[in-house]
């Protein structure tokens, strides 16, 4: 005897409230757009330039303190937050220190370094530095340039692959889901300002691999039922597609989640941003390839057989698939 999560045969129509669903979509999608050019993205010190210090102490964080005692050393923009973590201990007290690139120097020199931890144990003797990491303004401005390339060759691939394999119709229909999917996950990281860096780029050519892969699946379906049954309409064979493959969404959907949310819960806070990234874009992954990139391939049409060139003639027996 196995457990079901979901039955053998399902008969959901997803186009059903294709208004709520697709049109919802498309209002997130500007949200998001508006979200990105008003508040901007948390960019990290991979993309801004600059030195993170990663400060412990035995002693509760008073950032007031803290930039207290770094104001007179006159390094520029200084960002100080406390970081929170279940999986940290009761004496277990951490704190990150972004300053900006400082003019005329690639990375921040060892002297700056010495500065700021004296200026911090002036303050907290027991603080330490666990990590410092320096990015210089010339390199940030190349790893953005570099990031966008690899995001957007990356889809571009993919489009290629599908148009290849099925029509242009899906290939068109794959590429706007990959953009639901991308687009919505920056939306997000600009509402909460969650820090933005190279660890969420790994994160959005993740999401986008696993959303067209699911996609895929469909898409095979698909191409199979529209061969099968000639005559039934293009809505009922996506609709059919879409239930016969709902099985296998959702369980290798829920066991990759269910994964990802104990690495959210007690992965700590260093990869809690890659993580939560990944979590996401699996969600709305999954949402686009039932309710987006269908939506799409529905409304452009599609060749109902393009296997054969010409119907075939012989006897009884022709119109059989092999």
């Amino acid at each position: 005897m196995r457990m079901r999560l979901v039955p053998d045969k399902t008969n959901i129509n997803f186009f059903k409230y294709a208004g709520v669903t697709f049109g919802g979509s498309i209002v997130l999608l500007i949200a998001s757009a508006i979200l990105f050019f008003t508040m901007g993205l948390n960019f990290g010190i991979d993309f801004r330039g600059g030195t993170s210090i990663r400060t412990e102490s035995t002693q509760v964080v008073d950032v007031a303190s803290y930039r207290a005692a770094l104001t007179p050393l006159n390094l520029g923009d200084v960002s100080i937050t406390e970081v929170f973590d279940p999986t940290f201990r009761p004496d277990q007290h951490v704190a990150s220190v972004r300053i900006q690139a400082q003019p005329g120097e690639e990375s921040i020199t060892p002297e700056t370094i010495s500065a700021v931890e004296a200026a911090l144990k002036s303050v907290d003797p027991t603080v330490t530095f666990p990590s410092v990491e320096s990015v210089g303004a010339k390199v940030s401005k190349e790893l953005i340039r570099t990031a966008i390339l690899s995001v957007l060759g990356s889809i571009v691939a993919i489009v290629i692959y599908i148009w290849l394999r099925f029509e242009w119709q899906f290939a068109l229909g794959g590429v706007v889901a990959l953009a639901h999917d991308v687009g919505l996950t920056i939306g997000l990281f600009a509402l909460f300002q969650i820090k933005f860096d190279l660890s969420i780029i790994a994160a959005l050519l993740t999401i986008v691999g696993y959303s067209i892969n699911d996609t895929v699946v469909v898409f095979d379906r698909a191409r199979e039922n529209l061969i099968k049954y000639k005559v039934m309409p293009l809505i009922d064979v996506l609709n059919l597609s879409a239930n016969e493959t709902l099985s296998r969404t959702i369980m290798t959907s829920g066991t990759t989640l269910i994964a990802l949310l104990a690495l959210l819960a007690l992965g700590g806070d260093v990869i809690r941003g890659f993580v939560f990234a990944i979590t996401w874009g699996i969600i709305v992954g999954t949402y686009s390839s039932i309710y987006i990139a269908k939506n799409i391939v529905l409304m452009l049409g599609v060749k109902r057989d393009w296997s054969k060139t010409k119907k075939p003639t012989g006897n009884q027996f022709a119109d059989i698939d092999a």
